[in-house]
């Protein structure tokens, strides 16, 4: 079975290391009729729910003006709406309208996705909220200006990156936030009362203005993002240099580490008791380099392949092969590390890591995404995790840990580790876990304390009522990280279980967006059940109680029956943290009911 995986894991990366092209993702809004009758998904084809978003249409504005005719039309009708981007990479359901299904409107960014003006003296841009990643740092590295911080996926767009208050690593200045770099906001929201004769209006948000705090990250609730002004820096170049070390006592030193690296991060491959440190500094624009950063998994994919992995693992899964697993994690790890994590160091073809350090121009250095910018070859290549095959499909759980209390929840993992050798093989297989900086803001959906944020991306079956391979291991360092260590959840990212105790978490700043929610959106109408739930309003609930939802992340076990009790799986207190209820599989059941452990 091993034999299997490493032949298809490295048939792909062959394949993978020669493309230059690759399909583009489908759209996430599909019509039956123009743009009426309607379902909205995500770009992984799944809500952690697996519910079907149904719209009664979607507008697609062009213009601020066009934007602020959607929302007055549906607030006038009391309709329900969400805005949506264009790949819309959030794991939540942040972009299904509230209300009774089907009725509901999306109004979609794609085409307000332009730069509006830039001001040389102080180094700010304008952006539509539309525009992705990958157009905002190009539009301002050709007038020679850089963002200071980004996510690493260039597919999100603005809007919808600072609504989910996505960032990258970094606890130096303002630290690795995007939101934190926001000086000034339009939105469009609704007007119980007709301004002009129009049900909307346009909130025009400076940098002193203390709704700002609310706007910046809100997902979405507010209403829709036209604009946004960001305060960006002359163009300078980064120098980034990846190392390996053991995992001995390393989480000893990450506070000390994230200090010393303006730009750096940790992946930490558990079972391999290996960890990469990426040192990554800030260095003069002269500095000599053309580094690119391209990394692998983020390139277009031969999707025969990748289906072909998929199906190694899932039939992994259903023998129980964690050892298979373990040894293609390895496999892969070397063979990342060895080719530089697709870091290229003169921008030319797909081959050319020829040695650290790799330099390059911010723009080119801190985001990835070169599976997204290609030419339609009928799905030959694509994305890893495009839904049109069937290629990757994962959870993923990505939880900030406070740095005073990180070195303990690193320790709690171990003891796990130890315990259960091949048990985070399947996490190594994507990246293990990343580890990233980030500042505490002022933001009220922001951070509330400087923390490393930990993203663990883990199989998932397309099948709901399935457990995985060691799902209770997994399950209790989920609740280790959300309860025993009081971690706040990446609000794009995330089962539901990611969202519980959100109110006792945030306090007083809940407290305050709440109070603009009611400024801004006194009706509701840009809320839904799931950020109701999130943010403990109106009654909603985040769990799903029923048959199997623990193995979904839905709940959070209390029963056997949450669990899988005729596939083995029952509801059993954590082994390191006794508080956690996870679902542990078992040989067999008893005549006496006790069910003994494999």
């Amino acid at each position: 079975m091993a034999a299997t995986h490493i032949v298809l894991f490295v048939s792909g990366l062959a394949v993978l290391l020669l493309l230059v092209q690759g399909s583009p993702p489908g759209p996430v809004v599909q019509c039956r009729s123009g743009n009426t009758n309607c379902t909205v998904t995500n770009g992984y084809g799944a809500f952690p729910d697996r519910s079907t978003c149904r719209v009664a249409a979607v507008a697609y504005p062009s213009t601020e003006q066009e934007l602020l005719l959607a929302v007055s039309d549906a607030t006038e009708k009391q309709q329900h709406v969400k805005a949506v981007t264009v790949y819309s990479h959030s794991i939540p359901k942040l972009s299904c309208p509230g209300g009774p299904s089907g009725q509901g409107l999306v109004i979609s960014t794609q085409r307000l996705n332009r730069s509006v003006s830039v001001d040389l003296a102080t180094s700010r841009m304008t952006f539509e909220a539309g525009i992705t990643l990958r157009a905002l740092l190009d539009a301002a590295a050709a007038r020679g200006l850089a963002l200071p911080h980004s996510p690493y996926w260039q597919g999100v767009t603005l809007g919808g990156l600072l609504s989910t208050g996505s960032h990258g690593s970094s606890v130096f200045g303002k630290g690795s936030a995007v939101h934190e770099y926001v000086v000034g906001m339009r939105l469009v929201v609704p007007s119980p009362v007709p301004v002009n004769g129009s049900y909307a209006k346009i909130v025009n948000l400076g940098e002193d203005d203390p709704d700002l705090l609310a706007a910046k990250v809100s997902l979405g609730v507010l209403g829709v993002i036209s604009q946004v002004t960001l305060q960006l820096e002359p163009m300078f170049k980064r120098s980034i240099t990846n190392r390996v070390v053991s995992d001995v006592g390393f989480e000893q030193t990450i506070s000390s580490y994230a200090v010393t690296t303006h730009y750096g991060d940790i992946i930490w491959y558990p079972s391999q008791g290996r960890v990469v440190y990426r040192d990554d500094i800030k260095v003069p624009v002269t500095t000599k380099g053309k580094g690119v950063n391209d990394f692998l998994g983020f390139r277009a994919q031969a999707t025969l392949v990748i289906a072909s992995t998929r199906a190694s693992e899932e039939l992994s899964e259903l023998t129980g092969n964690a050892e298979g697993k373990c040894v293609l994690s390895r496999l892969q790890a070397d063979t990342l590390i060895a080719t530089g994590m697709g870091l290229k160091n003169n921008d030319g073809g797909l081959l050319d890591f020829t040695g650290y350090p790799v330099v390059g121009n911010q723009s080119d250095m801190q985001s990835a995404g070169s599976c997204l910018r290609s030419a339609e070859d009928k799905l030959l290549t694509a994305c890893g995790w495009d839904p049109r095959f069937a290629g990757l499909f994962y959870h993923q759980s990505a939880i900030s840990i406070p740095f005073a209390t990180i070195a303990d929840f690193i320790a709690d993992v171990k003891k796990l580790r130890d315990a259960h050798p091949n048990a985070l093989c399947g996490t190594e297989l994507y990246l293990g876990f990343f580890m990233r900086f980030v500042r505490s803001s002022t933001a009220y959906l922001g951070k509330t304390d400087d923390v490393v944020d930990i993203d663990i991306t883990y199989y998932r079956s397309k099948d709901p009522k399935r457990p995985r391979l060691y799902e209770d291991v997994i399950e209790e360092i989920e609740q280790l990280a959300l309860f025993k260590y009081n971690g706040l959840p990446h609000w794009g990212k995330n089962r539901n279980v990611g969202f519980l105790n959100i109110k006792n978490k945030l306090g007083a700043k809940l407290d305050k967006f709440v109070s603009a929610m009611q400024k801004y959106d006194s009706n509701g109408l840009f809320s839904s059940d799931w950020t109701d739930a999130v943010l403990g309003l109106r009654g909603k609930e985040v769990v799903v109680q029923g048959n199997g939802c623990a193995l979904e992340g839905l709940c959070v076990c209390s029963t056997d029956d949450h669990c899988a009790p005729k596939q083995g799986y029952y509801c059993r207190p954590g082994e390191v943290y006794e508080q956690a209820r996870v679902c542990r599989k078992f040989k067999s059941v008893e005549a006496d009911g006790q069910a003994y452990s494999l």
